[in-house]
């Protein structure tokens, strides 16, 4: 980013050009690239100005790579971060001081205090600072002597808390989604020249991306991750579209080192606090808990020293508290022995209480395995007889007829239909990649009870096909009549034996609703637990705050995402003309737990209760039966618009078919036909939304620039011709409605 204002290179003073002021001569003299890496390799920066003692910031990059940042702001503390490393002697523990001051120029210094940047926490260090003003500006900055000369980091900015009751505003913006692999940080760049006057910036999720370059979302070309020990990684893919998944604690740590070594989010964490929660890709896609799904389940992906790991690399580079951290040094240490809790709360003066939320680590399992049998009945007749009454007539009719049929395959007048479909089972099985001996062991599990005769006659069909054509008799398909009815996985979407396709993603929305419901009484709630018992009391708690707003942090989205294809009759194959969920990795696949909490918000008359989430790479503002949430899009990662294109040409539809049209073409404006209290959504953006806060209203402004923008690194041009690209949407968020401002 170059200001229009720039400070001579010749400054008198004992310091070089801080990074909001370089000379426009030296970058007449140069090539602009070559004008970065000149900067990047000498210049000792300080992001708001120069210190006047004989502190040499010539090299400082050398000793502090990453810079700083801060996070957890509170009325009274907050947390102060820095890498701090002799390159020299790499083993070593580093001292390091710290000076904290109310000043730019360090004339009243608040903290100036000795730390050790331990070796066995890849020289991270993390220190919290207490005793503190409330909403004030700190000024910081470390130190280290090597060789007898002074190296610094930038001076770094942070801003406490407003006291309890402080009847101010609140602005702060959040962001979600910074995948490094192929990407620049465009959006981040432009927060930048907003310079925007925030209390701190809340980031929900997928923070570092675990891959290295996964084709199937990831770009392959361009800036990357390179693993110091690719041999302790998760070696993913074949051949030229190989690619690896970070599995070590130093796989960990080189996907937060290289990512923090970009010049734009270091400047930004240089100048505000940061307020962090995790997602998923901090530890592996789509997990729950500490289990993976890569092989959608062809294999046992409990990964517990893998999830510890990846916690371990998280405390150590993220700003954060610890729940009751004293004063000084955070002992990561104590913070990994600890069962896992990154759910906290902030409080900011009498008009905000925040709440942050962990949606990832105590979630069970998504409610359609990735492995499920298409045919095996999920719900039998005696679970579904006992809701059919209350549900509406037409419904009931649906639900009783032929497409619902099973049967007990495992009666002995069907052995014979139980040898074929195990046959076919295995053969299938194997092609996805099982042995002989572990595809039969999963057919004995699947394979079993109750299985749908319309996933049942179909393979039947199939077998016929060829039997016929190799001149010998057909088999006779199971006849329904008589048959009791029941909800297979079939009739949720899954159509193969491994997968996402009617698991995770793309869902049959009325059958899995149902289902839901129908497990959920079941398990007395723990099927869709996604918060866990803990955690769900404490935000029961929380929320009924007596703070104007109370904004639950969620990093997956709550709005619903839904592709209502039952009423479009040009759609060719019928069995795509219904409605499906797209995303149930996100709250869509808790819809049971989902209208429970919500129920609870209304119930409990929270006022201002107000949703802001990430995840899902796409920007909406909805009402979700009577509560407000925003949803922001990714920094860099792959639109939403630019998945769904992905996957439905991978399905084998062509740009030209329907189903392109409705999902990919139309995305927009059929998502907004499904979700009536969806007042605005952007699938085909990067950005972020800025938010403010008052006593009775929120005013959100969503910051977009297409994503096709996202490879062209901005920070290497003009600072219009970024400007130029970005638009911008403004909401106000008033008694339970989001109108357009």
């Amino acid at each position: 980013m170059f200001p229009a204002e720039w400070k001579s290179a010749l400054d008198s003073r004992p310091c070089l050009p801080t990074r909001a002021t370089r000379s426009p001569a030296l970058f007449d003299r140069f090539k602009r690239r070559s004008f970065l890496q000149a900067v990047v390799a000498v210049a000792a920066t300080t992001a708001f100005g120069c210190s006047d003692d004989e502190t040499s910031s010539d090299a400082g990059e050398k000793y502090f790579p990453q810079s700083v940042c801060s996070g957890d702001p509170r009325p009274d503390s907050v947390v102060l971060w820095v890498r701090a490393v002799d390159p020299d002697n790499a083993g070593a523990n580093t001292q390091v001081r710290l000076e904290v001051s109310t000043s730019e120029s360090f004339s009243s210094v608040v903290l100036d205090q000795q730390f050790t940047a331990q070796a066995q926490f890849d020289h991270a260090l993390k220190v919290k600072v207490t005793n503190l003003s409330a909403r004030t500006t700190y000024y910081y900055r470390f130190t280290i002597d090597a060789n007898g000369q002074k190296y610094s980091t930038v001076t770094g900015r942070t801003r406490t808390a407003p006291a309890a009751g402080d009847d101010v505003p609140v602005k702060f913006v959040f962001a979600s989604c910074q995948d490094y692999i192929g990407r620049y940080y465009n959006a981040w760049q432009h927060l930048l020249q907003l310079n925007e006057d925030l209390d701190f910036v809340v980031f929900l999720g997928d923070y570092v991306y675990e891959t290295t370059g996964d084709a199937s979302f990831q770009s392959v070309d361009g800036r990357g991750i390179v693993f110091s020990e690719p041999e302790k990684a998760l070696r993913q893919g074949t051949g030229l579209t190989a690619f690896y998944a970070a599995n070590s604690l130093s796989n960990y740590r080189d996907l937060y080192k290289t990512l923090r070594t970009d010049k734009i989010i270091q400047q930004v964490h240089e100048r505000y606090p940061f307020i962090i929660t995790w997602d998923d890709h901090e530890f592996s896609d789509d997990c729950w808990g500490d289990v993976a799904t890569y092989t959608d389940e062809r294999t046992n992906e409990k990964q517990t020293e893998r999830r510890r790991n990846a916690e371990q690399a998280f405390f150590e580079y993220i700003p954060m508290d610890h729940g009751a951290s004293d004063a000084g040094a955070i002992d990561i240490n104590a913070v990994v022995a600890q069962p896992t809790r990154i759910y906290r709360d902030f409080e900011f003066g009498r008009n905000l209480k925040l709440l942050v939320t962990d949606t990832r680590t105590y979630r069970p399992d998504h409610l359609i395995p990735e492995d499920a049998y298409p045919g095996k009945v999920a719900v039998p007749a005696e679970q579904l007889d006992m809701v059919l009454p209350t549900l509406p007539e037409a419904v009931q009719a649906q639900l009783q007829s032929d497409m619902f049929a099973y049967v007990n395959i495992d009666a002995e007048e069907l052995a014979p239909y139980k040898q074929i479909l195990t046959g076919v089972y295995v053969r299938q099985a194997v092609a996805a990649g099982l042995t002989p001996e572990e595809a039969s062991v999963k057919a004995g599990t699947w394979v079993s009870g109750g299985l749908a005769l319309l996933y049942v006659n179909q393979v039947l069909n199939a077998v016929n096909q060829a039997r016929v054509a190799a001149g010998e008799s057909a088999v006779p398909l199971i006849p329904a009549a008589g048959a009791p009815r029941g909800l297979a996985y079939a009739h949720m979407g899954k159509t193969g034996l491994f997968g996402i396709q009617g698991s995770r993603y793309v869902v049959v929305k009325p059958i899995f609703d149902l289902y839901a419901a129908i497990k959920y009484m079941g398990s007395a709630g723990a099927s869709e637990g996604i918060f866990g018992n803990e955690q769900q009391a404490w935000l029961q708690e929380s929320v009924q705050a007596e703070n104007a707003w109370k904004i639950i942090v969620s990093s997956i989205s709550l709005t619903s995402m839904v592709f209502k294809l039952s009423d479009k009759a040009d759609v060719p194959d019928p069995t795509l003309r219904q409605d499906f969920y797209f995303n149930v990795d996100q709250w869509d696949g808790f819809p049971t737990k989902k209208q429970e909490f919500l129920k609870f918000l209304r119930d409990s008359q929270v006022k201002n209760a107000l949703f802001i989430s990430g995840d899902i790479h796409a920007s909406f503002a909805s009402v979700e039966s009577g509560i407000p949430a925003l949803t922001t899009p990714a920094i860099s990662s792959g639109s939403i618009k630019e998945l769904a294109g992905l996957a439905v040409i991978g399905a084998g539809f062509s740009t030209g078919s329907t189903v392109y049209q409705y999902i990919v073409t139309e995305l927009d404006k059929s998502l907004k036909e499904a979700n009536p209290g969806m007042a605005f959504v952007d699938g085909d953006a990067h950005g972020f939304v800025v938010l403010e806060v008052g006593g009775t209203e929120a005013k959100a402004a969503f910051h977009l620039i297409p994503g096709t923008e996202v490879a062209r690194d901005y920070s290497l041009l003009q600072p219009s011709e970024l400007t130029a690209k970005f638009t911008r949407r403004d909401f106000v968020i008033k008694d339970g409605a989001i109108t357009s401002a």
